[in-house]
């Protein structure tokens, strides 16, 4: 956290602001309170007057404010002050800051998914004990780890003899997943023999780039001129350190027969 972040000082100083909050509060009256909804129980508590119940403030959600009625972040959260960050609070009942996470940084969850923060992965934790589900605890610091996923795989294409013909594929992991392109063919006996492409094939190119979206990989296979040697089944394979997978697409060459110009005779 920056030195320079204006810390407001209200979670773990629940008691009221003298000559502020004391002298707003009188006589409990639980019929003038309105109900709330927390995102999960263990966010329900009582107002500064000990009378209505509210809702601790989670991540984004406003704090502080001069009231009565100002809110408190959640356990693990801070109260940054919004001009902190270069914005102004459109109203000091609503509150002058927003509540922040005391630990920065991404973790992962004993669920396999990310939670931006440790308040995040406690906030969910809370509402699946709450729907009877378990508990979440942290795996680790920063984002879980996934084997390769592909979301576009390599098509079925024709083409003529000739012609420059593409492959793509696209591949979603973390640690970003290396690709490598196969040409599958059969022996005799029946075994599926693999080539490793481009090889020696000096009319076949692949080309790999980061993206488009984050943790993706993309890439091309590249054949011109197609011959006929290029007939069959490609496959993109996908390899990161928890696992590998692949898809299959496949190529049918025809065979190009050009057209004879018709002589005119005049």
């Amino acid at each position: 956290m920056h030195s320079t972040l204006l810390l407001l000082p209200l979670f773990g100083c629940f008691h009221l602001i003298p000559g502020v909050g004391a002298s707003l509060c009188g006589p409990c009256n639980k019929d003038a309170c309105s109900s709330v909804t927390c995102a999960a129980p263990e966010l329900l508590t009582n107002d500064d007057c000990d009378c209505c119940d509210r809702c601790l403030s989670i991540e984004g959600e406003s704090c502080g404010g001069r009231d009565e009625t100002r809110a408190r972040c959640a356990p693990g959260m801070v109260c940054v002050s919004r001009s902190s960050f270069g914005s102004e609070s459109s109203s000091l009942s609503e509150g002058t800051g927003f509540c922040l996470c005391e630990e920065d940084g991404a973790v992962c969850g004993s669920d396999g998914r990310t939670h931006s923060s440790v308040c995040a992965l406690r906030l969910q934790s809370w509402k699946t004990q709450s729907q009877g589900q378990g508990t979440i605890h942290k795996v680790h610091d920063g984002e879980c780890k996934f084997g390769p996923v592909i979301s576009i795989a390599p098509k079925k294409i024709h083409n003529v003899t000739g012609a420059q013909v593409y492959l793509s594929c696209e591949v979603k992991a973390f640690p970003t997943a290396t690709i490598s392109w196969r040409k599958v063919t059969e022996s005799p006996k029946g075994v599926q023999l693999f080539e490793e492409l481009p090889g020696d094939r000096m009319n076949v190119a692949v080309q790999v780039r980061g993206g488009p979206s984050r943790h993706q990989s993309s890439s091309w296979l590249m054949i011109k001129p197609l011959t006929n040697e290029d007939d069959g089944t490609y496959q993109c394979l996908a390899t990161n350190m928890v696992g590998q997978t692949f898809a299959e697409g496949a190529i049918k060459v025809l065979e190009h027969h050009p057209r004879r110009k018709k002589n005119n005779h005049h």
